[in-house]
């Protein structure tokens, strides 16, 4: 008795009833033996796959291309850079000199000296001969040749038509130990010592700062 309604209602159940999906799809792949299936349902994963992963494996790979030429470009050697380097290093030590040496010095007093007097900035502690001196009459910087005189029968227009040319006014240079000749375009002397220029108040010259 059981039997026969077991049987019945599976006849019921197959004329009246759908069947499950998930059990057709098993039975399915349980016939093609795992093989078949696999493949289709590889393929319409792969068609329902969005475009944009795809598009994202594309511009993944145009990055990597592109930080490759970047790499590229900047382990190229750059001629470029050895000059400014050598440029800014020079500039560098440029102002580091300037910093070092500090605004431009003047003579106080200002000394005039024989060959004998080193030159330099003169000051009441140091006195040196100034070698920066100028002339603020002829406005023509001083020239100064240690050891000579200068002859006695210089004049006004001999230094006027000469200054500074020193081929020319050698010709009234004459050589003695100790002494320095000085000279600008209106005036000149002959020192053999220590001398405050303030002590002379024919000469217009002056320090021109060292």
């Amino acid at each position: 008795m059981a039997k026969d309604l077991d049987e019945l209602l599976d006849e019921v159940e197959s004329k009246f009833f759908r069947p499950d999906p998930l059990r057709l799809d098993k039975d399915r792949r349980t016939k093609d033996g795992g093989g078949g299936g696999g493949t289709t349902q590889s393929n319409e994963w792969t068609r329902t796959q969005p475009k944009g992963d795809l598009r994202s494996t594309e511009t993944f790979k145009k990055e990597d291309d592109l930080d490759s030429l970047i790499n590229e470009i900047f382990e190229e050697p750059s001629f470029d850079q050895k000059p400014l380097k050598l440029k800014s290093k020079s500039s560098g030590n440029t102002s580091v000199r300037a910093s070092l040496q500090g605004p431009p010095k003047s003579c106080s007093p200002v000394y005039l000296g024989g060959s004998t007097i080193p030159c330099g900035v003169g000051t009441h502690t140091s006195q040196r001969a100034c070698d920066r001196l100028r002339c603020i009459a002829c406005d023509f910087r001083v020239v100064s040749y240690s050891d000579y005189m200068w002859d006695k029968s210089c004049d006004y227009l001999f230094f006027r038509n000469n200054m500074p040319e020193f081929h020319k006014l050698k010709t009234k240079l004459v050589q003695k130990r100790g002494t320095r000749a000085y000279a600008c375009q209106c005036s000149w002397r002959t020192v053999g010592e220590l001398t405050d220029l303030q002590t002379d108040h024919q000469l217009r010259w002056v320090c021109g700062k060292h």
